[in-house]
């Protein structure tokens, strides 16, 4: 069977060309990126899992605290080239985790770990975003950040699994902060 030239398009854009359209604007990115926290001023190696809808950063001794009636975290982060001092961040909301199988506590009856979550500025490649960010001890992970899918969106990414730091050394330009 052959087809002819109008049935050939009419087949390539019902059919292909879809898929081409949903992904013009996005940038792909690998497995793993490169990442700097414009807020922290720290740059880490990132693990992207569109299996995790929130992002983590690795954080210890995490504690809320009142501040003029607001709720902010201080905390330290938990990764080899943490600083000693500890950052102060407004508390965005409270995030719940499922637990996995193993981490489950049939006696303190909760099926999810209640996270703080913050918002921080992110640099991947040359995209610049705000995204939520929930603080955990990931210290025993390879990566002290991962970026779930929802950040993803916000950065309209496409991973690509076998790609590692496909995007390059963080490339952002600074913003300008405010004159006191």
């Amino acid at each position: 069977m052959r087809l002819k030239p109008t049935a050939l398009l009419l087949f390539l854009s019902i059919f292909l060309l879809p898929g081409f359209s949903a992904a013009a604007g996005k940038t792909v990115y690998g497995l793993n990126e490169y990442a700097r926290i414009n807020d922290l001023d720290i740059e880490l190696a990132a693990k992207l899992d569109t299996g995790a809808k929130t992002a983590s950063l690795s954080a210890r001794d995490i504690k809320r605290f009142k501040r003029d009636g607001e709720t902010w975290v201080r905390f330290y982060l938990a990764t080899d080239t943490a600083d000693s001092q500890p950052i102060e961040k407004p508390l965005a909301r409270i995030s719940k985790i499922k637990r996995r199988h193993g981490d489950y506590d049939p006696d303190e009856g909760k099926a999810y770990t209640a996270r703080p979550v913050i918002e921080l500025q992110l640099c991947m490649g040359k995209a610049l975003r705000t995204i939520e960010v929930n603080l955990t001890d990931r210290s025993a992970f390879q990566y002290p950040l991962l970026i779930g899918s929802d950040a993803l969106k916000r950065f309209g990414a496409l991973v690509d699994p076998s790609l590692k730091y496909a995007a390059g050394k963080p490339g952002c330009q600074p913003v300008a902060k405010p004159a006191e």
